[in-house]
């Protein structure tokens, strides 16, 4: 007994189906394979401390810039450190830092971790105004206990108005 069917219409169909079929999964897989290199994953540092991204692979930093460490180099190069809290990550970024960069101020990064475990930022993203958090950031430091919304910081929590003086 076949398994193909009696129909000569119904077997014309299954072989062009059984032609195709392979076609498309090798395109779907040959696509898939070669984007792999532009997604960039978000992570706080303690999520990228816990995830351990290799070298080179870019990926998205986010999290508040550390009171009193930003450094600024003569060549243009400045320094900072991305805290989440939990975890710390020390940044290096080449070039013009956005307006509203200051410390305190939630980031994302857009680079790579190096091999010596510093990261280098190609990209360094501000908040756009006094209410903003990145989205990622803002859920990360939600799920930590650490976010108190509407540009409150933790010594504010519970003040009159939210802002001190």
């Amino acid at each position: 007994m076949s398994w193909l069917p009696k129909s000569p219409k119904a077997r014309r169909r299954l072989t062009l189906i059984a032609a195709i079929a392979p076609v498309l999964a090798l395109a779907a897989g040959l696509t898939l394979w070669g984007l792999s290199d532009s997604i960039s994953f978000f992570y706080t540092p303690s999520q990228a401390e816990a995830a351990k991204p290799e070298p080179g692979r870019s990926i998205q930093l986010g999290g508040l810039v550390a009171a009193g460490s930003v450094v600024k180099h003569p060549d243009g190069r400045v320094e900072f450190t991305v805290t989440d809290q939990k975890a710390s990550d020390r940044v290096s970024f080449q070039g013009d830092l956005p307006d509203l960069f200051r410390e305190g101020q939630g980031i994302v990064a857009i680079g790579s971790f190096r091999a010596d475990g510093g990261f280098e930022a190609k990209r360094v993203l501000a908040k756009h105004d006094e209410r903003y958090m990145p989205r990622e950031v803002e859920k990360a430091l939600k799920e930590q206990g650490e976010w108190y919304g509407d540009g409150q910081r933790p010594e504010h929590k519970g003040g009159a108005g939210g802002y001190g003086q």
